[in-house]
């Protein structure tokens, strides 16, 4: 179980500005799927979690779900959503993985759709590229490289989901 501290620590590093964004040209291509620009965000030395963000296009004709991740700079990958009730962030894992559309397109970003590095062994600095594994139900799996971005927090409220489990 994460501390209250930890949590806040997740959504600071989850909710970003749109804003601060910055666009890598990273590309990746598994079978009929598009992999655009992975990133994570540089976090605090204590850190215990970190997130992902990408765009995942599906040029297939059949939709296909991102089912799980791997990452050794991390004891556990996990896909998440988030969304904003009442002025409260609520996250929660995706315990059946993200579904991507046939001919469409799923953006992970803040405030949304993200990957959740747990139980980091090491902080991220900004600069760096981290290797992630993704596994796909149809696809297959494949690495990639998260460049970490400069970390922009915000002050929000966040309830994590009692479903979830760390």
């Amino acid at each position: 179980m994460f501390t209250r501290n930890a949590l806040y620590a997740a959504a600071t590093a989850v909710v970003i500005s749109a804003s601060s964004h910055t666009s890598y040209a990273a590309e990746y291509k598994l079978g009929d799927l598009t992999i655009k620009q992975p990133t994570t965000r540089a976090t605090p030395p204590t850190a215990k979690v970190g997130v992902g963000f990408m765009t995942i296009h599906n040029a297939g004709t059949q939709a296909d779900t991102l089912v799980s991740g791997s990452a050794a700079f991390a004891g556990k990958v996990e896909i998440h959503t988030m969304s904003m009730e009442n002025d409260v962030m609520k996250m929660r894992q995706l315990e059946n993985g993200l579904e991507i559309p046939a001919g469409g397109e799923v953006v992970l970003k803040s405030g949304g759709y993200h990957i959740m590095f747990m139980k980091l062994k090491e902080g991220l600095k900004e600069g760096e590229t981290r290797k992630v594994t993704l596994n796909f139900e149809k696809a297959g799996s494949i690495d990639l490289d998260f460049t970490v971005a400069k970390l922009a927090g915000h002050s929000h409220k966040m309830k994590h989901d009692k479903k979830t489990t760390h």
